[in-house]
């Protein structure tokens, strides 16, 4: 199954919808016609623990139910796709994930443990809204990565178990004032935590709906042209290793991200259209602003 959060241009309203392949259908529509009472916004969906529960009804009836309801479908013209929510209680990100980024930087990188660090939700933007390069940097890049979230209240995970803790994945793009982080590692936090560098969505895919997370594809794409691709399988530190070793940090909370690192971040200028693309997934796409030219 896959969510979305979105806005029907008609009406302004805002809510959690099902992607079918015949359009999208909300839940509050779902909780209307099929008599469910599930929560209608995704992070209040993750935060009471109903998507497996409606994924299990969307694989045994759902699917079929909603796809033949044409009449209460609607087309991605009618609809405007928002993050999948504003207020996650944390998020993080996974610094020089694949050797190749480290290279880009001329870093090493991490092979003992994860190179993490965390982001404030004011960071969020959702698909198709602005990236705003800041007063204060001369270069800013953008980094696509897969994003996962989590599922289930969870402390001190094992590495086998972590599959079972995801509510599912996401696109991401990230972003980093990086000429502020090469004036001093230290400066790490403020460099990530500029207002619209941290836009996800537009989907969140259920586990199920992918086969091998390690053999995902994962690009930045910078005005149509490929920057940078690799696996999953390439990262340093593989997506349930994240899950494990920061669990062993802090308690994870349903609607946690963990942005698992990009292969490649490319520098972003004012006009510029970045994407982040990953096999089967529907493509994020941020237009780029910069204030210094405003």
């Amino acid at each position: 199954m896959r969510l979305a959060t979105i806005t029907v241009k008609k009406t302004g309203h805002t809510c959690a919808a099902v992607v079918t392949s015949k359009g999208l259908y909300t839940v509050e529509k779902v909780n209307e016609k099929w008599n469910k009472n599930w929560a209608t916004q995704i992070f209040e969906i993750i935060q009471e623990q109903q998507l497996e529960e409606m994924n299990q009804w969307y694989r045994q009836d759902g699917r079929e139910l909603l796809e033949n309801d044409r009449e209460h479908l609607l087309s991605l013209d009618e609809v405007k796709y928002e993050p999948l929510y504003r207020h996650p209680r944390k998020i993080w990100g996974i610094g020089l994930n694949y050797v190749e980024h480290a290279a880009d930087l001329s870093e090493k990188a991490p092979n003992t443990e994860p190179a993490s660090f965390m982001k404030p939700d004011t960071t969020i933007i959702g698909p198709h809204d602005t990236i705003k390069i800041p007063l204060q940097s001369e270069r800013t890049t953008a980094e696509a990565e897969l994003g996962i979230i989590i599922g289930k209240p969870c402390k001190d995970v094992s590495e086998e178990d972590a599959p079972h803790v995801i509510a599912g994945f996401t696109n991401i793009i990230d972003m980093t004032a990086e000429d502020i982080l090469q004036k001093n590692p230290r400066y790490l936090t403020r460099s990530k935590s500029f207002d619209t560098f941290f836009s996800f969505g537009p989907h969140l895919v259920t586990p199920d709906e992918v086969e091998d997370v390690h053999k995902l594809s994962v690009a930045t794409v910078i005005n149509g042209q490929i920057h940078r691709q690799n696996v999953v399988s390439n990262m340093t530190f593989g997506p349930w290793y994240l899950v494990s070793f920061h669990s062993k940090v802090m308690s994870l909370l349903p609607g946690d991200i963990i942005s698992t690192g990009t292969p490649g971040a490319v520098p972003i200028r004012d006009g510029d259209v970045v994407e982040c693309h990953i096999d089967g997934f529907e493509k994020l796409v941020n237009p780029v602003q910069d204030l210094k030219k405003r």
